[in-house]
Formats: C-alpha cells, sequence, structure tokens
C-alpha cells in the first residue's frame, strides 16, 4: 500500500458522522495530577489498568474511532496480554500517539511557549507505526494576554505545527495538528475570537508552505469561548463565533475538525459541540471532538482505583461517549444527562 493510500484509509476509518477520538494521551505528570485527585497513585500498573479498562467497555467502538495514547501507553498490554493498540483494533477504534515532548517558554517572544520533539520525529514515527499507531498529535499552546500572542509567537508554533504534520505525511501517519487557544484569563469573546483567527490564519499559511496535503490531517482547535474568569457564553453564542472564525481561516479540504474541550465541564463540552453542529448548516467539514478529561472525569471518578468499580466506570465513559456521539449529530439535550 502506497503512502498515499495509508493515508486515505485512515482518515476514512477515522472520521464517520458519529464518532470521536478519544485523548488518552495525558502526561506522567498530568495523570499523575488526575489521579491524585481521586486518591489513586499514579503507578504504571494503576495507568495500565485505567486505561485497558477505558477500551475494554463494551460499546466503547459505536462511539470512538481512534484514540491517542502517550508513549508509555503504547506499549502495555491488558490483563490477557493483548497490546492495547491490537485491544482497540478489537472494538474498531485506531490507534494514534502523541509525539511532542511538552512545551517551554519561546526565546525573543515573552509570555509565548513553543513545543519541542522534532529532533528524530520520523524515526520515531517508524517505531510507533510498527507498534501499531496509524496518526498522531502534536500541540501548541497559546496564551492570550493583552500582547500574547505575539507576531513571533504565531509564525514560530505555526511552523512547528507544519514541519510536524510534513514528516507525519512522509511516513504514513495521519496528522492532528493542535493549536490550542488556552482559555486561561479573563479575556472577552470578542479577544477570544481574534485570537483564534490570527492562530488558525498562520497554521494553515505553514501547512501550504510546508506542502501538508489538507485531505490527509485532522484540525483540533479549541473552541471559541471567553476566559474561565469572564461571564460564560451560551453554547449558541459559543458555535455562532467558532463556526464565523472558521469559515475564515479553515479550507473545505480539511476533512474533519475535532475539537479539545480545553477546560469544559463534561456538560459544557457536549453543549457546545451540539450547538455547533446544530448551526453548521453546510460548513464543508465533519465537525467531531477529541476530548481527554471531558471523556474520562465521570469515569475516572467512579473508579477512582478500585477494580470493584470496574463497570460503574465504564457505564460512566460509555455514557459520555454516546453524549457526544448525539452531540456530533446534534440531537443531544441537557435532559439526557
Amino acid at each position: 500500500m502506497s503512502i498515499s493510500e495509508q493515508l486515505e484509509k485512515t482518515i476514512a476509518d477515522l472520521i464517520d458522522a458519529e464518532r470521536g477520538i478519544l485523548a488518552a494521551d495525558e502526561s506522567t505528570g498530568t495523570i499523575t495530577k488526575r489521579f491524585q485527585a481521586i486518591g489513586v497513585e499514579s503507578t504504571e500498573e494503576n495507568r495500565r489498568w485505567y486505561r485497558s479498562m477505558l477500551l475494554s467497555t463494551p460499546d466503547v467502538g459505536k462511539y470512538i474511532s481512534g484514540v491517542i495514547f502517550y508513549e508509555e501507553t503504547l506499549g502495555q498490554s491488558d490483563d490477557q496480554g493483548n497490546s492495547l493498540p491490537k485491544l482497540a483494533a478489537s472494538k474498531g477504534i485506531i490507534a494514534g500517539i502523541k509525539v511532542d515532548k511538552g512545551t517551554g517558554s519561546l526565546c525573543g517572544a515573552p509570555g509565548d511557549m513553543i513545543t519541542y520533539g522534532l529532533d528524530g520525529l520520523g524515526e520515531r514515527l517508524q517505531r510507533y507505526k510498527a507498534q501499531g499507531a496509524r496518526f498522531a498529535k502534536w500541540r501548541e499552546v497559546y496564551p492570550i494576554t493583552d500582547r500574547n500572542p505575539t507576531a513571533l509567537g504565531l509564525s514560530a508554533n505555526a511552523e512547528m505545527l507544519a514541519r510536524y504534520a510534513a514528516v507525519c505525511q512522509s511516513e504514513g501517519i495521519v496528522p492532528i495538528v493542535e493549536p490550542e487557544v488556552l482559555i486561561d484569563g479573563d479575556h472577552d469573546m470578542d479577544r477570544a475570537a481574534q485570537v483564534n483567527e490570527q492562530v488558525w490564519h498562520a497554521v494553515f499559511r505553514a501547512l501550504h508552505q510546508h506542502q501538508v496535503k489538507l485531505e490527509y490531517m485532522i484540525l483540533k482547535p479549541s473552541m471559541v469561548t471567553p476566559g474561565k474568569a469572564a461571564a460564560k457564553a451560551s453554547p449558541e453564542q459559543v458555535a455562532e463565533m467558532t463556526l464565523r472564525i472558521l469559515r475564515r481561516t479553515v479550507p473545505a479540504a480539511v476533512p474533519s475538525i475535532n475539537f479539545l474541550s480545553g477546560g469544559q465541564s463534561p456538560e459544557e463540552a457536549s453543549a457546545n459541540l451540539n450547538a455547533l453542529n446544530q448551526l453548521k448548516g453546510n460548513a464543508p467539514w465533519n465537525l467531531s471532538f477529541s476530548y481527554g478529561r471531558a471523556l474520562q472525569e465521570t469515569a475516572m471518578k467512579a473508579w477512582s482505583g478500585d477494580p470493584q468499580n470496574r463497570e460503574q466506570a465504564q457505564r460512566e465513559f460509555s455514557k459520555r461517549a454516546r453524549l457526544n456521539s448525539l452531540a456530533q449529530r446534534g440531537a443531544y439535550s441537557a435532559d439526557q444527562e
């Protein structure tokens, strides 16, 4: 199978009208914090058991088409000895891999960040592919302040995303391009819209320069929301503003936009995605989800480190996956919670 055929098949398997992507790619530091919040020690065994529990949920493949793993998880197995990518595949779920190496300050642009991990990326992708990964994810973050993101921050982060995406496609791996505009702060909807427009425009200009084939990528952006210290916007306001900026910046060739939840509660993430799909009209993209905490939060609390809570935790996970599947079709309502 040629590189183009591999990319085309992965896109076809990942994207449909009813399923989204589970982001189970929390770094060890991030999942340690989440485990601590429920009183669970973050050992490798607990992390393995928890993630295999999610993937073992009986009907998970009805609502989830892909799962993003952390490097540790890609090499782990369930209690029966099946690798987690094979366990996912048995449910009709494609394995993906987070490939960036975290963020640091961007020199010359105080307040802006940059993501590391391009060195040796091609060789790592070959190894991940041999372990079962068919797509990858790279995240750049954009704080909003009165001066951020700067022009340098916009261009440097876009360049990193484009270089990553080009390397992925050269290896037959579909790239998820994630420019996350952070919700920290008290900025209003207009400021959030302004920054997201600048970010998405810079990203697609860089993708074009690096000859990334837009048909073989997925965009994972933030929804346009006010800062978490500002007054909340309604789902209809979020949907209207997000779609307005997407139409200005994202080419129709992009097959799917899988939003991150970005600090929203599980209920907010479902309601906002639902409003987007109810309002999208003839928008050319599939509008779906690639949620982490918004899919896992209630399941993690139900589990709380006790194997006897497995079935309850799986029911919670299945419920949130099902509700977001409904939201992807514009058929979610709060009374389904």
